[in-house]
C-alpha cells in the first residue's frame, strides 16, 4: 500500500470513528445547526442598526440611494427581515412557544422585531447621552466625531444599547451574541441584562465586567479593568433571577481594577472608589473609597555614594 492509500485509510478511519462519536446524544453532539442562530447574520443586523442610529456617521456600501427616506426604508427592511428571521430560530427555546406553527413564530417574531423598532428614538436618546458624557469626561477626546467612530468604551455601551431592548423583549441567545461580539471587539464585557442609565462613560474600558443583574444609575463613570459582580456563582442555576451584582446610583467613579461584588451591595450616589478597592459591602453616599498608600521598598545593588545621591536628585526621593 502507498503513502497516500494509507493515508487516506487512516482518514477513513477516523471518519467512521468521530461519526460513532457524535451519535452518543451529548450537548456537544448536535447537529441540527441550520435550526439555529448565524452568528454572522447578527454581526450584520448589529452594524446596520448602527447605521440607523448614526446616519451621518456609517454607511452600507451596497446602497445607493439619493434620500435619506430611501436610506432608511431599505435599512429598516433589511434588519426588520432578518432579526425576524434570527428571532424566529430562537424563539422555540421559550417556555410554551415550542408547539407554535412556522407561521405562527414568523408572525410573533416579526411583532418583537418591529418592537425593537419603535425602541430606536429612545435608544438613540440614551447614545446622545454617552456621547455628552465621553466628551465631557475625556480631555483627550478631539471631538464628539472621535468618540463614535473610535472609542471602544462607546463602542460596548451602544452594543448594550441595543442588545438590552432585545433582552428586555423577551428574546434568548441573540442579545447574548451581540454583547459577546462587542466583548470581542473591545475587552468589555456588558451582559445584556444589566440595566444601565444616562450618561453613562467608560474610560478605556479593557477588562470590564459588568453581571446580569447590576443596576447602573445616571452619570456614571468608570475606567479600565473594573468589575461589577457576584459574590460566588457555586449556587449555580439555582440563583437565576436573582440580584447576584451591585446597584451603583448616580453620580459615582470607579477608578481602574477596583471590583465590587453582591446583589445587596449599594454604592450610594456621589461616591468616588479608587483604583484596585475590593468592595463587598454598602458603600453610603458621598464617601470616598481608597487604599491606603502601600509603601514601597526598593533594592538596589552596591551604588557608591554619589550614585545614590545621584538617585535621589534624579527622582525626588527622600533617600534611597
Amino acid at each position: 500500500m502507498t503513502d497516500q492509500n494509507k493515508t487516506q485509510q487512516r482518514i477513513r478511519e477516523l471518519t467512521s470513528t468521530i461519526l460513532a462519536d457524535y451519535e452518543k446524544g451529548r450537548v456537544v453532539d448536535k447537529q441540527n445547526h441550520f435550526d439555529d442562530p448565524d452568528k454572522e447574520a447578527v454581526a450584520d443586523i448589529l452594524k446596520k442598526v448602527q447605521i440607523i442610529i448614526f446616519p451621518g456617521y456609517f454607511r452600507n456600501e451596497h446602497y445607493r440611494t439619493y434620500t435619506m427616506d430611501n436610506t432608511l426604508s431599505m435599512l429598516l427592511e433589511d434588519v426588520l427581515y432578518n432579526l425576524t428571521k434570527q428571532i424566529s430560530l430562537v424563539w422555540k427555546h421559550l417556555e410554551g412557544k415550542a408547539e407554535l406553527t412556522q407561521e405562527q413564530t414568523l408572525e410573533e417574531a416579526q411583532e418583537i422585531a418591529f418592537k425593537f423598532f419603535e425602541q430606536i428614538p429612545m435608544i438613540r436618546e440614551c447614545i446622545e447621552t454617552d456621547v455628552e458624557a465621553a466628551f465631557e469626561g475625556d480631555p483627550a477626546a478631539f471631538n464628539k466625531d472621535e468618540i463614535i467612530f473610535s472609542y471602544p468604551g462607546f463602542y460596548a455601551i451602544m452594543v448594550h444599547r441595543i442588545a438590552h431592548v432585545i433582552h428586555k423583549l423577551g428574546v434568548p441567545l441573540i442579545p447574548r451574541i451581540m454583547s459577546e461580539l462587542a466583548h470581542s471587539a473591545t475587552g468589555v464585557d456588558i451582559h445584556p441584562g444589566a440595566t444601565i442609565g444616562k450618561y453613562f462613560f467608560i474610560d478605556h474600558g479593557t477588562g470590564i465586567v459588568i453581571g446580569e443583574t447590576t443596576t447602573i444609575g445616571d452619570h456614571v463613570k468608570i475606567y479600565q479593568g473594573v468589575t461589577l459582580g457576584g459574590l460566588s456563582t457555586r449556587g449555580g442555576q439555582a440563583l437565576k433571577n436573582k440580584k447576584r451584582h451591585p446597584t451603583i446610583e448616580d453620580n459615582v467613579t470607579i477608578y481602574s481594577n477596583a471590583s465590587i461584588l453582591g446583589g445587596e451591595t449599594v454604592i450610594g450616589h456621589d461616591v468616588v472608589v479608587g483604583g484596585n478597592v475590593f468592595i463587598t459591602s454598602s458603600i453610603p453616599a458621598g464617601a470616598r473609597v481608597s487604599l491606603k498608600n502601600q509603601e514601597l521598598v526598593f533594592h538596589y545593588r552596591e551604588n557608591t555614594q554619589q550614585e545614590r545621591q545621584d538617585l535621589v536628585q534624579e527622582n525626588g526621593w527622600d533617600r534611597v
